[in-house]
């Protein structure tokens, strides 16, 4: 593969320490690299030394000649007025920018519902993201370099531009380097992961699995130094190969080495335990949704929601900005009432919410990290039956990624991801059983969330989650559930369910809008996006809807069929030859092509859903 640019003996120094020493690297075309480290390890200065917007102390960077690189920077920057069409096109006329195909997409992918003209100043966070992300995308890049491209972006958002970036940069064409902590968007993305430690730069094959996978390997070589990082790798690699079917279909790493390594790791929670517990310390009832709605004014936000949390439920939201979440969140918080329907309460109920904000430690912005915790109490309960146990507020810390040297700094001298690590600490030592996350992942690295995932696991209360953050989200929860048309829907498929009905939704209403309209509308360069053709009920006719459910229950009939079938064939392969490879390889080519039109029903299945709703 050809060269596109290089490293040579990189050393850069801050005022405190060394960042860099020695550091040789090279990136040609086909790499898709992600960037991963604990924050202040450097990952985004190395960044920015290969993409020549930061000179290194010594060593020196090469670009091959001709080679461009585009920068997406971790901070928004937009001239004062500027307007979203004006950051995205420039001043390049109508015509030019609308009759190239890859602008048109990138436009209606990320500014499609973005007035064309509004100033990017009065824009939501997520949506300057988006208009810087849709600014670099229309240009013409060898290298992109994306610091922290999914902050701000939703579920959508995030899958839209994992999906543009493996259409538009084929293998062996162009390089991607990327630093973010959203570890299913570097698995789905990279093929290879650069981890920032100790002033070096570690290269591993393959994604986000694949790293966890080679980083277990390399911490049990070296065991006696690396104990507390390993232990929390075997962990996520446990869960990466039995938690996620999305993964476990598609391995990304070799299974055997993976088997081995995890076959005396348990479950990462115990179900049964923690929701005994749960019931323990919150009773049969916790909080109850009965047809409860909420408006503002002339606006209503939800309408008939129906929902009983149990004790123990671990649940993940998902719904586009403004879908009304945080309003969901205050139904439950107690913060919002219902405008319409009702909300229960059990009398033990305890509810703490870890906001986006950092409310919890104003007051303590002059106080000295261990005189915070200390105020609190003097134990904190870890893990469940036999195996909990009782941590000091100093353990605690310690778990939560401090170290002796920073209890005795000030809080307002903490980095952004360290007070969000207290902020949560502060949370969880008031001993709550209802437990909302609203985001809880901004600021913070791949370690330090692998660490609160292993908190959170031996946690035994109700915990509800909103976050943009695909795998934590998977990670944490055992269900997901959806805002959709103001009202709230179970996900049995998860997140990938939800991505389905938000693109049916989405072709639903393009369709709606085209036939309400009775002549051209007249072209406006703020709705440029296209969507595919699609038939809502109301535009049904008789004959038509009849034909739709009759293909609905001729679809249910074969996935039942050869979900039958699929289960059949592999109990057959117990019975086969077990030395015989090529008969086996034979059974399980018909086994994966049951599996694959199975999932080309469900497909179909979800689509017909919609339609007939």
């Amino acid at each position: 593969m050809a060269h596109l640019l290089g490293a040579e003996a990189l050393h850069l120094e801050v005022p405190t320490k060394v960042v860099f020493d020695a550091v040789t690297l090279g990136v040609a075309e086909g790499d898709r690299i992600g960037i991963v480290g604990r924050n202040g390890d450097g990952k985004s200065s190395l960044l920015g030394m290969l993409a020549g917007r930061r000179e290194p102390d010594r060593g020196q960077v090469t670009v091959r000649s001709g080679t461009t690189i585009g920068v997406l920077d971790q901070e928004d920057r937009f001239e004062p007025g500027e307007t979203v069409g004006g950051a995205i096109v420039g001043d390049a006329p109508e015509h030019e920018w609308a009759g190239d195909a890859r602008v048109r997409e990138v436009i209606a992918g990320l500014a499609g519902d973005l007035d064309w003209e509004a100033e990017v100043e009065s824009l939501s966070g997520g949506q300057r993201r988006r208009v810087a992300l849709a600014r670099l995308l229309a240009g013409q890049w060898d290298v992109l370099a994306l610091d922290e491209p999914t902050n701000h972006l939703d579920v959508e958002a995030i899958a839209w531009l994992a999906e543009h970036l493996k259409r538009r940069w084929p293998a062996n064409q162009g390089a991607l380097l990327v630093v973010t902590h959203d570890r299913w968007f570097l698995d789905e993305i990279c093929t290879a992961t650069w981890e920032v430690h100790d002033r070096i730069v570690e290269p591993f094959e393959g994604g986000y699995a694949a790293y966890i996978l080679q980083r277990v390997e390399r911490d049990r070589q070296a065991a006696a130094i690396e104990q507390k990082r390993q232990n929390l790798a075997r962990k996520e690699l446990a869960w990466l190969r039995r938690g996620a079917p999305a993964r476990t279909s598609k391995p990304k790493f070799r299974i055997d080495a993976a088997n081995v390594l995890i076959e005396d790791v348990p479950e990462i929670r115990n179900a049964t335990e923690l929701k005994s517990l749960a019931v323990s310390r919150l009773g049969k009832e916790v909080v109850n949704l009965l047809d409860a709605g909420v408006a503002y004014g002339e606006r209503e936000v939800l309408r008939d929601v129906e929902w009983r949390l149990a004790p123990g439920e671990r649940t993940g939201i998902l719904g586009v900005n403004g879908a009304g979440k945080s309003t969901l969140l205050g139904l439950i918080a107690g913060t919002v009432e219902p405008t319409s329907g009702s909300v229960k309460r059990g009398k033990t109920v305890k509810v703490a919410t870890l906001t986006q904000r950092l409310d919890e430690l104003e007051e303590h912005l002059n106080d000295p990290v261990r005189v915070v915790i200390g105020r609190l109490r003097t134990s904190f309960t870890v893990g469940a039956g036999s195996k909990a146990q009782d941590l000091t507020p100093g353990q605690m810390l310690e778990r939560m990624g401090f170290t002796s040297a920073q209890l005795s700094t000030p809080v307002k001298d903490l980095s952004g991801g360290q007070k969000r690590r207290l902020q949560l600490l502060l949370i969880l030592l008031d001993q709550p059983n209802v437990l909302i996350l609203d985001e809880p992942t901004n600021d913070l690295d791949t370690d330090m969330l692998a660490a609160i995932e292993d908190l959170l696991d031996s946690w035994p209360g109700t915990l509800i989650v909103v976050s943009h953050d695909r795998y934590f989200l998977e990670r944490v929860t055992d269900q997901q559930y959806a805002i959709l048309d103001r009202r709230l829907r179970h996900l049995p498929g998860g997140v990938d369910e939800y991505l389905k009905l938000r693109a049916t939704q989405d072709r639903v209403k393009a369709d709606g809008g085209r036939r309400a309209s009775a002549s051209p509308a007249p072209h406006r360069a703020s709705q440029p996006a296209l969507s595919e053709p699609a038939l809502s009920r109301a535009a049904l006719s008789g004959a038509e809807l009849r034909a739709a459910e009759k293909e609905l229950a001729a679809v249910e009939r074969k996935m039942e069929r050869l979900q039958s079938d699929t289960a059949k064939a592999r109990d057959g392969l117990a019975a086969l030859d077990q030395s015989d490879y090529a008969l086996l390889n034979a059974e399980m080519v018909k086994i994966t092509a049951l599996e694959d039109e199975v999932a080309a029903l469900e497909d179909r299945w979800l689509e017909l859903s919609e339609l007939l709703g």
